[in-house]
């Protein structure tokens, strides 16, 4: 009974009902089950109905596609800004999407590779450190937005930002603070930036495993400042970023595959 159950996801109401009804104890708790299972793809269908509202209000406006732009690494003492931008087919939604913040990395890597099948584009642009310490971060994250907005095809029409607005993007925006928790197509975008970035850093905590950019990924925490004062920089820390700076004069100790910081 359990297994019929599992595998048929279309019960009626009038099933259910007569589920309840059952004299058996296991198949009315089964039941239950069945009613708290339906209960949870309303809510969530709910939930990923209001996450897409911003896009399908431009949809039916007629404005499509619609882009949606996010981040990752902004704020790190140390690793590479990586930008994403993510359109949609109309009435996709990935389910169990949601901000990058509010998932564990097993969630954010299936949700990853959902997003790659079902997007129609991805783009993403990986800004190295050096970049960074030029132009500094801000630039830097508007250049590789409009640079990710240009790597999609189609072209978007308008594109939904994470934050504030981007200076010549190139193409109409609204900006959302907080989007990555309110739009769908920026959730998407947030969750393909963090999981790239956050395999980056695994590939250089093996590199430079002093700094444990494998737990942190590059922020500033207690563990990579007591690292950084031990240590000093690595190529990959960010000089224009104060508290590296601050670390410049420590005696390094290590090599650092022959290149010096």
């Amino acid at each position: 009974m359990k297994a019929w159950i599992n595998q048929e996801p279309g019960l009626t109401e009038q099933d259910i009902a007569e589920l309840e009804m059952d004299p058996r104890v296991s198949v009315r708790r089964l039941a239950a089950c069945c009613r708290h299972r339906q209960a949870s793809l309303r809510q969530e269908e709910a939930r990923l109905q209001e996450l897409a509202r911003q896009e399908e209000e431009l949809h039916r406006q007629g404005i499509f596609p619609v882009a949606g732009i996010d981040e990752a690494g902004r704020g790190a003492l140390a690793g590479p800004l990586v930008v994403a931008a993510v359109m949609f087919p109309p009435g996709v939604r990935p389910a169990g999407l949601n901000d990058s913040k509010q998932l564990t990395g097993k969630q954010r890597q299936l949700l990853y590779e959902q997003i790659k099948q079902t997007a129609a584009d991805v783009a993403v642009v990986i800004v190295d450190r050096e970049v960074i310490d030029r132009l500094n971060i801000l630039r830097a994250t508007w250049q590789a937005m409009t640079e990710a907005v240009g790597k999609l095809r189609p072209r978007p029409q308008h594109c939904l930002v994470d934050g504030n607005q981007v200076p010549a993007l190139g193409v109409d925006q609204t900006a959302i603070v907080g989007g990555d928790g309110k739009c769908l197509s920026i959730a998407a975008a947030s969750i393909v930036a963090k999981v790239v970035r956050d395999n980056i850093m695994l590939e250089l905590g093996r590199r430079y495993p002093q700094y444990g950019f494998a737990r942190h990924k590059g922020y500033c925490t207690r563990e990579h400042m007591r690292a950084l004062k031990a240590y000093g920089p690595c190529p990959e820390h960010r000089r224009s970023f104060q508290p590296v700076n601050d670390c410049m004069t420590t005696q390094l100790t290590l090599p650092w595959d022959g290149v010096a910081p």
